[in-house]
């Protein structure tokens, strides 16, 4: 079994807006990058059952290369759950050689509705060995923020 990360952010929208941007294929591409990424979709169905192939794209290629190549990770994701206002569910799997990305990690995206906005929480279950825990803290951790700049006046 692996890791688990996890990261949260509150968002000072509510509920209903945070989960129009976590299955909005143009929010997603607008948020979702990390700093230093940029996305695009070979294919979208964001509904429970349905599935999305992501395309990373690094700015600067890192030395070690990327997951799927030497500047990018492509991912196939299905989405076995979506509660409107509540979760997102995605289960990634990264396309790689590298048999240290293999396997599926499950990604749990959780909205709570406060006083001030939304508690987003992303909770990565079985993140692959070859993502090391601090490059996969400071990209979700950069993913929130992108959310939160996003969607915030």
């Amino acid at each position: 079994m692996g890791r688990t990360d996890r990261a949260s952010l509150l968002v000072h929208v509510d509920a209903a807006d945070v989960f129009a941007a976590l299955t909005n294929r143009d929010d997603l591409l607008a948020w979702l990058p990390p700093k230093g990424m940029r996305g695009r979709f070979e294919r979208f169905d964001m509904r429970e059952g349905g599935s999305y192939r992501l395309v990373l794209t690094y700015d600067d290629a890192p030395a070690g290369g990327g997951k799927t190549s030497a500047d990018s990770d492509v991912s196939e994701v299905r989405i076995p759950r979506l509660v409107p206002g509540e979760l997102v569910v995605w289960e990634v799997d990264f396309e790689s050689d590298d048999p240290a990305f293999r396997g599926t990690m499950r990604m749990e995206w959780t909205l709570r509705s406060g006083e001030h906005g939304t508690d987003v929480e992303v909770v990565a279950r079985d993140v692959p060995d070859g993502i090391r825990a601090r490059d996969h803290a400071e990209g979700l951790t950069s993913s929130l923020a992108n959310l939160s700049a996003h969607l915030e006046p």
